[in-house]
């Protein structure tokens, strides 16, 4: 069973804004903004909205950059993250209920502080790449295998 999920990130120059995740699936690490699907939404409209609910940023043109399936050691639930770079926005991003936002430089970001497989993605998504993957995880903290292809078009 797929669970389809969007994820923002979201760059000003050479820097990137992360949320520290205050609570729920992630808590404690920095990550994109987005989340899950509400009924009748696209993908691009959820991330809209989680974005804005997030971070209180309002996103203006996103580009779906990245599909990436994630399936963890005993979870039946594969999730399907759908990634986007948000270059414009309105707006300054505050602190929410949920995240803490934060700008990086992307030279300096905070790995030992973000999912695992961020380290492999993110050279990716940073040199303006297209690309599919799967992340398979032992438990939240450990990688057993992955695979990234790049793509023409998503």
């Amino acid at each position: 069973m797929k669970k389809v999920l969007n994820l923002g990130l979201i760059i000003r120059g050479d820097k990137i804004l992360l949320g520290l995740k205050k609570r729920g699936f992630g808590e404690g690490r920095w990550n994109g903004f987005g989340g899950k699907l509400k009924e009748n939404e696209t993908i691009e409209q959820s991330l809209i909205r989680e974005v804005q609910e997030e971070s209180g940023l309002e996103v203006i043109n996103p580009e779906k950059v990245a599909v990436i399936e994630f399936e963890f050691e005993g979870k039946e639930e594969i999730l399907e993250v759908h990634y986007y770079k948000i270059l414009y926005f309105d707006g300054e991003p505050i602190e929410t209920e949920e995240m803490l936002p934060k700008w990086f430089n992307i030279h300096e970001l905070p790995f030992d502080k973000m999912w695992p497989d961020d380290k492999y993605w993110m050279p990716l998504f940073l040199k303006n790449k297209k690309f599919t993957g799967k992340f398979w995880f032992k438990d939240m903290n450990t990688i057993k295998d992955f695979d990234l292809n790049l793509v023409e078009t998503l």
